[in-house]
């Protein structure tokens, strides 16, 4: 199964490498910068030019409660950079138009359909609620770089192993090919309103990440994992992901008419 799905959909599951700041003016009205961060995570194309992801990908300082400290005290956030690296891509595609849900930890983004290679096609979404116990696999850049660093030719390896900035690594891998997903496999445990809780393994930086039923659909996107607890792994119904992409949609097609 975890062969079926990497074989027909790895090109479309990009590596997200995401720069966000908080910032505050200064006492002279200036904007003076508090905060300033860089995010790994994982993202997937669930319709043309539309990319699913989290939430807290593409608003890192959301339910954060040292960002929302700051933001209290007066801090602005700001995302400054979203670029998407896909497997079958050189170099990175830039993104941009973030809409997120009010109520769940699901977001889309835009990119350029001229900016991403032909192989790449929207994941296809299931169109029933998942039911506990079903099996499922879970396919994303869990660790970012770092684990696809570790398994890259020994040259390449030797080669990056001391560079320290994230996205001067994904660049190069990129352009060597090597921006490979991994993919677990587990079962689905249980399903509370929107939640998915399942036993496939994860780590920071696969949010974002497509969760695939046995037919090959989406059924969830994968948001965080509870430590200590094998079975603890939580992702996000596609149902609550689906009114973001059919808004993106509808968006791109109006913004598309009104140029012709």
């Amino acid at each position: 199964m975890p062969v079926d799905v990497l074989a027909q959909h790895r090109n479309s599951i990009c590596f997200l490498h995401a720069v966000y700041s908080l910032t505050r003016p200064d006492l002279l009205g200036r904007g003076e910068r508090v905060f300033r961060a860089r995010v790994s995570a994982t993202g997937f194309v669930a319709a043309p030019g539309v990319i699913a992801t989290n939430r807290h990908v593409v608003q890192p300082w959301w339910d954060d409660d040292h960002d929302q400290e700051l933001i209290r005290q007066g801090a602005s956030p700001k995302l400054e950079k979203l670029e998407a690296f896909f497997p079958d891509s050189s170099t990175s595609v830039p993104l941009y138009g973030p809409e997120v849900s009010s109520t769940a930890d699901v977001a889309v983004v835009r990119f350029k359909l001229a900016d991403a290679g032909p192989r790449i096609k929207p994941l296809p979404l299931a169109s029933e609620a998942a039911t506990p116990g079903d099996p499922v696999v879970v396919v994303g850049y869990p660790l970012g770089v770092t684990t696809m660093l570790a398994k890259s030719p020994g040259g390449v390896y030797k080669r990056l192993a001391y560079t320290h900035d994230t996205v001067d690594i994904a660049r190069d891998l990129a352009a060597h090919y090597l921006i490979r997903p991994s993919a677990t496999y587990g079962h689905l445990g249980d399903v509370v309103d929107d939640k998915l809780v399942y036993d496939a393994p994860t780590a920071q930086g696969g949010s974002g990440g497509p969760v695939f039923d046995s037919e090959g659909n989406v059924i969830g996107v994968n948001a965080a994992y509870i430590d200590g607890f094998a079975g603890g792994t939580i992702g996000i119904s596609v149902q609550a992901l689906k009114p973001l992409v059919e808004s993106a949609t509808e968006s791109d097609l109006a913004d598309s008419r009104a140029q012709h």
